[in-house]
């Protein structure tokens, strides 16, 4: 019975190994590059995660190849689980959007950790220092010592000044 499987278990093994060496050495030049760049540690990991989360994914593809899964079979079930995850997330909209948005801060970088920043809203205005940057929020702390946790799609929604040099408030005369 074995026997009849022999290049499909020889293939599989041949790709766990490479898939094990493609994650290992892709994190490492991951983490190398963003040492060289100083990017911070957290979002290095999380690039880091995302990365091996595309790198299992391909391996999940490859073994279904490998093991005869017929190509429009793997595509009717990446669609429909893409389609399922699709729908629970359009209930869940704010959820999506700051994800979206979480990645888009990370790769542009707008403003980095420790930045003093200014958000325009005629309703809430802030003015305070970034502390972290994280997948669905940013943690913001106020001259008062206040920490506010502000959504990333609202980071992105709003217009935003960087305060480069903190300036004292001056009394105007005429």
């Amino acid at each position: 019975m074995i026997q009849e499987f022999y290049i499909e278990i020889f293939a599989t093994i041949i790709l766990i190994c490479i898939t094990i060496l493609l994650r290992f050495t892709s994190t490492r030049l991951i983490k190398h590059y963003a040492k060289s760049s100083e990017i911070l540690e957290h979002r290095t990991n999380l690039v880091a995660k995302y990365n091996s989360i595309f790198i299992s994914i391909l391996f999940i593809i490859a073994v279904f190849i490998i093991w005869g899964v017929q190509t429009k079979d793997i595509f009717l079930t990446i669609s429909s689980v893409i389609t399922v995850v699709g729908v629970a997330l359009f209930a869940q909209w704010s959820i999506l959007s700051n994800i979206t948005s979480g990645i888009i801060l990370l790769f542009t970088f707008p403003f980095k950790i420790g930045d003093t920043i200014k958000i325009h809203d005629k309703d809430f205005p802030i003015e305070a220092e970034i502390e972290d940057i994280r997948a669905f929020h940013t943690l913001l702390r106020t001259k008062e010592g206040e920490l506010i946790t502000f959504p990333n799609n609202l980071l992105l929604q709003k217009g935003i000044s960087i305060i480069t040099v903190p300036f004292e408030e001056k009394e105007f005369t005429d």
